[in-house]
């Protein structure tokens, strides 16, 4: 049972109220989730099971793609419609797709984003939400982040239908609200549902109610052999001793090509079993593979 599961989150549930209940249905206390969705919204969640836990950190940092719904005219306390209202506001005449595009288009590409008070961010060792429940409002740093695409997929007022291609670490529903305060009458998410991580789909996710039991789970487990999306190194017996043993190798002793020089690589032994994330480091002689997590004795 070491793997990935990707799982259909129902709107309702935090992230690790999943991770419980997959604890409870498996008995397997070591599970962790990649990345955080909030209670109102649903799809994509990648766990991590057993071994595949050491995984983690390659999928946490993946491009994330979403799809939902922006409700304009109204400010709310954590940019979505959980929140204390803090305004309301009529919509402009007239208000068409292409304003709200418009406005939109303002927050793609390389921005600074502030967090929301109502949100995980550490601030002075503190949750910001936790912050925010004792009625405070602190002063929070904005962080880059990549909107590589903001699009109005349709107008019904108040509520523009979106779909956000973004990096790990932003908030959608900061989006909806600096795109409220541009066109100047406020917005807030009103719906979400995350659609892709990286190559990961929701077309390939089961829902949570069908994980009910640790056969549910064993059948729709990704084996760690598999689950990885980065360029592979396969090695023979001799070097492969090598790797489970921490030792760095050549690129060239590789028993096929690989063309990465620089960044990660997963190393396979000649079966296609996952031997260790390695970090790749260019030389003279083509590339140094340096494990950093191994997996022998699986």
């Amino acid at each position: 049972m070491n793997g990935i599961l990707l799982v259909d989150k129902p709107q309702g549930m935090t992230s690790h109220d999943v991770v419980d209940a997959l604890r409870k249905a498996t008995r397997i206390r070591r599970i962790g989730h990649t990345g955080t969705l909030d209670p109102r919204a649903t799809g994509l969640l990648i766990l991590c099971i057993g071994q595949a836990t050491r995984l983690s950190e390659h999928f946490t940092g993946l491009d994330k793609t979403y799809e939902g719904a922006m409700r304009l005219g109204i400010v709310t306390s954590s940019h979505d419609l959980d929140g204390e209202t803090l305004e309301e506001h009529p919509l402009p005449e007239p208000m068409t797709r292409e304003m709200i595009q418009d406005a939109c288009n303002a927050f793609t590409g390389d921005i600074q984003q502030t967090p929301p008070m109502v949100s995980a961010v550490k601030v002075g060792g503190r949750r910001l939400y936790k912050i925010a429940r004792e009625g405070g409002d602190v002063e929070r740093q904005p962080r880059p982040i990549t909107v590589h695409c903001f699009d109005v997929t349709q107008w019904e007022p108040p509520d523009a239908g979106i779909r956000i291609e973004c990096s790990s670490g932003a908030y959608v529903r900061t989006l909806c609200h600096d795109v409220g305060k541009q066109l100047g009458c406020g917005a807030a998410l009103a719906q979400l549902r995350r659609t892709h991580i990286g190559n990961y789909a929701l077309d390939a996710a089961t829902p949570l109610d069908a994980l009910d039991t640790l056969d549910a789970v064993r059948a729709r487990l990704i084996p760690m052999d598999e689950a990885l999306d980065l360029p592979e190194a396969r090695v023979d017996a001799a070097r492969a001793a090598i790797v489970c043993s921490g030792g760095a190798i050549s690129s060239k002793a590789l028993l096929a090509p690989c063309s990465v020089t620089d960044g990660w690589v997963q190393i396979k032994d000649a079966e296609g079993r996952l031997l260790a994330i390695a970090s790749a480091q260019p030389t003279a002689m083509g590339a140094r593979l340096q494990p950093k997590r191994v997996f022998a004795g699986r």
